[in-house]
């Protein structure tokens, strides 16, 4: 018998309803304050426009909606219905980081850890890319992946509940590399859903790009920023241990 092939990516799909139990915008609040410095030691003070790839839920950049104007892109309609709701404020337009052209420009752009589907070295190369096509020579570029080949653990598991009086959301993460000759990792998840007294569990598989941090770098540069690494100490693991911050070459 055929081994059934695992869904990706239903967390932006059919179980997008599902993110506000997966991911509270306060636990974000430390994240985003690191994000909110890198921006303005370049930038300055004012409310400057910045657009953000990848927003998802919306939870980081609704730490920073106070201090600067936000545009917002994701290639999941869905999960942006969640970044709507929580930045009711902020332009959302539907878009492939890799490819989106929105014909103007920004005083900075962020990808949180919507980086991390990247998969491949072209992919970064494309995301890379774009961020550049929507900047101004001196613009800002923030990014940060999840995991480099430095700071990656195999087999890493987490889980977590949360409930909003209606639905009990158990929530299990399992991290692991297949092929550790490729540059992508996987992981596994689990959704124990309790609703009405009836328990359904779904599967849904998440499949990430591993590099060196000196490829991401090497990446940026050739896209055209001047590149430095910033401390963000956020997490208790070694994991999205820097903020990569360019600054687009003249």
């Amino acid at each position: 018998m055929k081994r059934k092939q695992i869904e990706t990516n239903r967390l932006y799909k059919d179980l997008a309803y599902l993110w506000p139990l997966v991911s509270k915008p306060e636990d974000y609040a430390k994240e985003a304050s690191f994000w909110r410095k890198a921006l303005r030691d370049k930038l300055g003070e004012g409310r400057h426009h910045i657009l953000e790839l990848g927003v998802g839920g919306g939870n980081n950049l609704s730490h920073l909606t106070n201090d600067f104007k936000a545009t917002a892109v994701d290639i999941s309609d869905k999960i942006m219905d969640n970044s709507r709701r929580l930045n009711p404020d902020v332009e959302h337009i539907v878009g492939d980081m890799r490819t989106v052209r929105l014909g103007r420009t920004f005083d900075a752009v962020i990808i949180h850890d919507a980086i991390a589907y990247m998969q491949t070295e072209d992919e970064l190369r494309a995301a890379f890319a774009t961020a550049a096509a929507h900047l101004e020579p001196g613009g800002v570029f923030v990014t940060s992946p999840d995991n480099t080949t430095e700071n990656y653990t195999d087999g890493k598991l987490w889980h977590d509940t949360e409930s909003d009086g209606k639905t009990t959301l158990t929530h299990i993460q399992f991290e692991y590399d297949p092929d550790p000759d490729d540059t992508s990792v996987n992981t596994l998840m689990f959704y124990l859903i309790r609703k009405d007294g009836k328990l359904r569990v779904e599967q849904d598989l998440h499949v990430t790009g591993l590099f060196s941090q000196q490829r991401w770098i090497d990446l940026m540069e050739e896209a055209g920023f001047a590149v430095e690494l910033q401390e963000y100490p956020v997490h208790e693991d070694a994991r999205q241990a820097y903020l990569f911050v360019g600054v687009k070459k003249k």
